[in-house]
């Protein structure tokens, strides 16, 4: 199931909130209408939160159904309010937007090459999967040029097929070329979704709609 949305008056609905299997972690001020369509969507819990009092949730956070890997410059407040729903582990590092720089699900993580070593090592503890470092399509930022769910993953379209080929080894998945919103090849900040389904960006064409249902098996 897949569903047009908008969030924050904005199409990059992926940077306001982060899904796994069971649960969402999505912006404060985000209207009911977004929030509605993201339980109806996905068929997820959600929980309304912010990230360092920020709303841009989806970039500070990635999940798969072992974990959460969130900002280093998250508040206490807000750290308690998520640990209540999943297990959270907290990136102290210079490069820290954890949504940008992960690309995740059940089976592996693809991770930005400007993470330290102990940054991975904690984001696998976390995620409980393989760690590979590697840009994707010239994209160090990979969570937010690609999307992955445990069916299927869409890249942007400068992805090489060494790229393509590195997503189905590290996270078990046939990757597709794809953009969103009318061009845009930062795919990840414009699509919000799980196995279940998906909403993207409401200036997403009816052509990109159907590279990205193909790419993320959602039929």
């Amino acid at each position: 199931m897949m569903r047009l949305s908008r969030c924050g008056g904005t199409s990059n609905i992926g940077v306001h909130a982060s899904a796994n299997e069971s649960l969402a972690l999505v912006a404060a001020n985000s209207a009911p209408g977004f929030v509605r369509d993201i339980e109806t969507i996905l068929g997820v819990e959600t929980v309304l939160t912010t990230i360092s009092g920020s709303f841009v949730v989806g970039s500070l956070v990635r999940m798969n159904s072992n974990g959460a890997v969130v900002s280093g410059m998250i508040e206490t407040a807000e750290l308690e309010r998520i640990k209540g729903k999943i297990s959270v582990t907290v990136l102290p590092d210079k490069v820290n937007a954890a949504g940008n720089n992960i690309l995740a699900n059940d089976n592996g993580a693809i991770i930005s090459p400007e993470l330290s070593k102990g940054a991975e090592r904690r984001i696998a503890d976390a995620l409980g999967t393989e760690v590979v470092r590697s840009a994707i399509g010239g994209y160090s930022t990979v969570g937010s040029a690609c999307v992955a769910t445990n069916k299927g993953c869409v890249c942007n379209v400068s992805a090489t097929e060494n790229d393509i080929a590195l997503i189905k080894d590290v996270l078990g998945v046939e990757a597709k070329k794809g953009s969103v919103n009318h061009g845009s090849k930062q795919v990840g900040a414009g699509i919000l979704c799980n196995s279940k389904g998906a909403l993207v960006g409401d200036e997403t064409t009816p052509i990109e709609m159907g590279k990205i249902e193909d790419g993320l098996v959602l039929y």
